[in-house]
């Protein structure tokens, strides 16, 4: 039974990719093992092609894997070396990109930055060690392609006993997709900012005394922003997916009453930030990016696109739990079923209310002091704030006072009644491998212009002329992270984890941190992969759009220091 969903919503989903005949044995529902199909050994083949997904009666250009959307579940253990030969058979080049994995420079699978990429018709094989353990997943880094189909999951098993003790495990992939192609999804904001918000302040909303005041309305217009542009893309064109399955198709995940249930969460979607839960079910998190940190139990937590979230559920009752991923501004979701057995269900929750943005989303800190603030120019765009960003077209505002906001739910889950966790609940599980303090602090913001949809590193988009952000190999740096702009970003540094500073003695390892809308973050990087190295935000069509750079460390391996 459903009660309380969008029906509308339903509808658009109620054929996911789980009846098209193009799923990997791992995502279909019902998997009764203890642990989901894959292609594992040292020697893997995958083969790139079109594929024509119907939803709905209606069909859409994809990129499958092996014949799936989303591609095969790849299973490898810490210590072995694996060979992957990927064969390009569609008429445009692509890639693979390892998402977290620490792998020689030359394998990243980043076109233009550490390989030609992989051309029509042509294999490449990547060859390379693991050295590590977790969950992870892989995705194309040329064009568009991901938000098409082409990413799949990747667990690998550590080369001892596993940390995490569990008696079952479910992959759960959250994606988005939409029958307007990537392209057309760009040239739509790029033409017209907010133009897949449908939840936009109203008149009627006004006089019903809901959302903002007039007064803030008015404030807010006059500097051309919107608080309820919250996703760039929303569920008025997305359908919200579990494992290639629509929010009707129902993904299901058996369990035995009792057992302590393993649930892989990989965020491989294009645009969209999930918020999480299971009504009912507490969670214990237990890894972040693939690695291990200290459990801590929550009832819903915010996953932006790149991160993964390994959590341990324990169902004690012979009933059926709704898991819903609600995209962040609420405009939709995707939903799977925890069940005993196959056919059983639990009611999907409402959609909440969609969130506003506030002055501090504005960089304006807590307001605490008011707007006048010795020493600071408050104004949205002056220079004083950051001396080194540029004040060209693509830079729409710097924020005045950014606030660490660690602590705080993420955006949208202040009061929601329950435990949300937040970045500064985690920590290690294991000792630092570097105990030094930072040698030096590099301080990067983060840049845009909603109205033109233009993003980038410091004002300067990605191109030929701009400069990479150089490290020297073994350093030890501070990277400080400053949200200009009133979107969130999860800033992704390949080759690389980094360590999160937010307050624990043990600070949590990561590869992707979400940086909230008007703040700042920080981590400290030890600078230990040889090589040149994407970095960027993981929103795809803010990568596309600009948000990228490389950083470089040197010497490389057989290079005089």
């Amino acid at each position: 039974m459903m009660t309380g969903f969008d029906r509308r919503t339903l509808l658009r989903g109620a054929l996911g990719l789980g009846a098209l005949g193009l799923l990997p044995a791992w995502a279909r529902a019902g998997e009764a093992g203890r642990s989901p199909a894959a292609l594992s050994g040292e020697d893997i083949k995958l083969t790139i092609g079109h594929a024509m997904p119907r939803i709905d009666g209606r069909a859409g250009h994809g990129v499958a894997i092996n014949g799936a959307i989303p591609g095969p579940l790849i299973r490898l253990k810490e210590g072995q070396n694996v060979r992957i030969a990927v064969s390009n058979n569609l008429d445009e080049d692509t890639s693979i990109h390892w998402h977290g994995l620490l792998v020689p420079f030359q394998m990243d699978g980043v076109p233009g930055v550490s390989f030609p990429g992989i051309r029509p018709g042509e294999t490449f094989t990547y060859d390379f060690p693991i050295r590590q353990s977790g969950t992870y997943w892989w995705h194309s880094h040329s064009g568009l392609q991901e938000q098409l189909g082409h990413y799949a999951p990747m667990i690998i098993d550590p080369a001892g006993e596993d940390p995490i003790a569990f008696d079952r495990e479910h992959v759960i992939v959250l994606s988005d997709w939409s029958f307007l192609h990537p392209h057309e999804l760009f040239r739509k904001l790029k033409a017209q900012a907010g133009y897949f918000n449908m939840q936009k302040q109203t008149v009627a909303g006004l006089l019903r005394g809901e959302d903002q005041s007039l007064k803030d309305r008015i404030e807010w217009s006059k500097m051309r922003m919107d608080p309820a542009d919250v996703l760039d893309v929303t569920g008025s064109t997305y359908t919200y997916l579990v494992n290639g399955h629509g929010p009707a198709d129902n993904w299901t995940g058996l369990f035995s009453p009792g057992e302590r249930v393993r649930l892989r969460i990989i965020n491989a979607a294009a645009m969209t930030t999930f918020n999480l839960r299971i009504p009912g079910l507490a969670m214990e998190v237990v890894e972040v990016d693939g690695q291990p940190v200290v459990p801590v139990r929550v009832d819903e937590f915010q996953t932006a696109p790149a991160e993964t979230y390994d959590v341990i559920v324990r169902p004690v009752e012979d009933k059926a739990f709704t898991l819903v991923a609600e995209a962040s501004d609420r405009s939709g979701m995707a939903r799977a079923t925890l069940a005993p057995r196959l056919g059983m269900t639990a009611p999907a929750p409402d959609l909440r209310k969609r969130p506003l943005a506030t002055m501090k989303d504005m960089g304006m800190g807590n307001m605490a002091h008011g707007m006048d603030m010795p020493g600071m120019d408050m104004s949205m765009r002056a220079q004083s704030n950051a001396p080194s960003v540029p004040l060209t077209p693509g830079v729409q505002s710097i924020s005045p006072m950014p606030m660490d906001r660690m602590a705080e739910p993420p955006q949208g889950l202040e009061d929601v009644g329950h435990k949300v966790l937040t970045y500064a609940d985690l920590a290690n599980l294991n000792e630092p491998k570097d105990k030094r303090p930072p040698g030096r602090t590099v301080e990067i913001h983060l840049t845009g212009n909603m109205e033109r949809f233009m993003w980038a590193f410091d004002g300067q988009p990605y191109g030929p002329d701009r400069k990479p952000y150089a490290f020297e190999r073994g350093e030890r740096v501070r990277v400080v992270l400053i949200n200009d702009t009133m979107m969130s970003h999860p800033i992704h540094l390949h080759g690389h984890f980094f360590e999160l500073v937010n307050g624990q003695d043990r600070q949590p390892l990561k590869h992707t941190v979400n940086v909230a809308p008007g703040s700042k973050a920080a981590f400290d990087l030890t600078a230990d992969e040889p090589g040149d190295w994407a970095f960027h935000c993981h929103m795809l069509l803010h990568m596309h759009a600009g948000m990228f750079a490389v950083v470089t460390v040197r010497p490389l391996d057989g290079e005089a220091a």
